[in-house]
């Protein structure tokens, strides 16, 4: 749009009054550059959303379906009653989480330790600073200083002496991941670098064959959650009380494959099943309730501090979460209402003989469908939302506690019953060990949530933020 302007001849007597034209002129003028006509068109982005599908993951477009038991099955009927249910869109992992991916979470969090025990050390020692008298390697592994993290950075370590949690083992402090750990006892630098990678190490007295093994016990995770359902119905409470720590130890039980299964010889898979290259992508096992809580705050983690990273500070995608038992049975059914099975007919095998799933067909004779034990995550055909092994291979666990009233009391919009006292947590989908009574969509289980088992796995979900139905 374009605007003449009509001026007259003006006699200016100062400096003054030739400045107050020249400013009311600009206002003007940018007055009308300004396309909203003075009417309410609310603050826009810099740029516009896209939901980024997270790696490894389909998008379930959410819907209405009829959640329960529909066929004959009397008994189980009593804990699920069919009824009407809505949930929102999600993505969905499309295989349960293997070992090579909590392989990575294990890795991180054995790094993060070794790394502030690392710069810890040089602190006390003064390594790298002014007064340093050679202390070797650990300058490398020292905190980042204030100015490297800039200046907010250097105002809250300044002020509070923290980001966060002021008795965290940092102190809030940035740890450097720019020099690679090293794991080659024959390679390590000096004496400091070398006391503290002993002290994840199992004592001498514990191991055999000259072999130095990390010790599992120390790798613990610490994170912290806020309780929004808590907070949102008590007012007037001090929020930190709302904010919930959680220290736990993430490595794997692997002894559940003994522990499982008395007089059977199970020792192949308790000494390699999680860590040989040849079950990368087996599902994991031996991960609890609150291991697989903590893995969903890690992959959260991880995600935004790489849009952090990329000075995309503004940017937070939802976290990832177990799903709730409504969600997993939406995604379970692939789009097909009444089914049995995730693949929707009444049968565990195809028209051609072949299985249709990793489960026990007969009694003793659980390699009948091709499997011993588990499967890689991609085994068998995924359902019709492309989800695999959402019937066998493992059960999972949701994020929800199991009471056998919970569908009578639950929404029918989202329905989750999370009931922190309640320990029970429920599993679905059924696993190698199970009989297909197991492997229905409508079929529920449950175990406490501190309980690993060699036939329990998981995988996580991600709000998707928006509508797609």
């Amino acid at each position: 749009m374009k605007y003449k302007i009509f001026t007259k001849k003006v006699n200016y007597n100062s400096m003054g009054q030739k400045i107050i034209v020249i400013f009311l002129l600009a206002t003007f003028i940018f007055s009308c550059k300004s396309n909203d006509r003075g009417q309410l068109k609310g603050i826009s982005a810099k740029r516009k959303f896209f939901s980024e599908k997270p790696f490894g993951t389909v998008l379930i477009p959410g819907g209405s379906f009829t959640m329960g038991k529909q066929d004959e099955d009397v008994a189980g009927s009593l804990s699920t009653p069919a009824r009407t249910v809505t949930v929102r869109p999600f993505y969905m992992d499309e295989t349960e989480i293997t070992n090579s991916e909590y392989r990575e979470f294990v890795f991180y969090v054995r790094d993060s330790i070794i790394r502030t025990r690392l710069a810890i050390l040089a602190d006390e020692i003064g390594a790298g600073g002014a007064d340093d008298a050679g202390t070797g390697a650990l300058a490398n592994y020292k905190f980042k200083d204030s100015a490297d993290g800039g200046v907010y950075y250097k105002y809250m370590m300044d002020n509070y002496g923290s980001l966060g949690d002021i008795n965290s083992p940092t102190e809030g402090r940035f740890l450097d991941w720019k020099e690679d750990l090293i794991f080659d006892t024959n390679d390590f630098p000096d004496a400091n670098y070398t006391e503290v990678m002993d002290s994840m190490y199992l004592h001498t007295t514990e191991t055999f064959d000259g072999r130095r093994i990390i010790n599992a016990e120390k790798i613990n995770y610490l994170y912290f959650t806020f309780d929004n359902e808590e907070a949102a119905r008590i007012k007037g409470k001090d929020r930190t009380k709302y904010i919930k720590p959680h220290d736990l130890n993430i490595y794997p039980d692997t002894t559940v494959w003994v522990k499982d299964f008395n007089y059977s010889y199970n020792d192949p898979m308790h000494q390699d099943y999680f860590s040989h290259q040849a079950y990368n992508d087996y599902p994991v096992v031996g991960v609890d309730w609150h291991q697989a809580k903590a893995f969903c705050n890690w992959r959260t983690k991880k995600r935004n501090d790489y849009l952090s990273s990329q000075k995309r500070q503004g940017v937070r995608e939802p976290h990832f979460r177990l799903p709730s038992e409504a969600e997993w049975e939406f995604a379970a059914r692939g789009g097909y209402e009444y089914a049995k099975y995730p693949w929707g007919g009444p049968y565990t095998f195809s028209d051609r003989g072949c299985f249709l799933a990793n489960f026990k067909p007969q009694r003793g004779d659980y390699a009948l469908d091709g499997a011993l034990y588990t499967m890689e995550g991609k085994s068998y055909n995924a359902n019709p939302f492309g989800l695999y092994n959402m019937a066998g291979n493992v059960a999972e666990w949701t994020n929800t506690a199991y009471n056998p009233t919970s569908y009578l009391i639950g929404s029918t919009m989202n329905p989750n019953v999370e009931d922190q006292a309640n320990h029970r947590k429920v599993v679905r989908g059924g696993s190698w060990k199970d009989v297909a009574y197991f492997l229905e969509v409508s079929t529920r289980d449950f175990e406490y949530g501190d309980t690993a088992r060699s036939f329990i796995g998981f995988r996580t979900v991600q709000d998707y933020p928006g509508k797609k139905y």
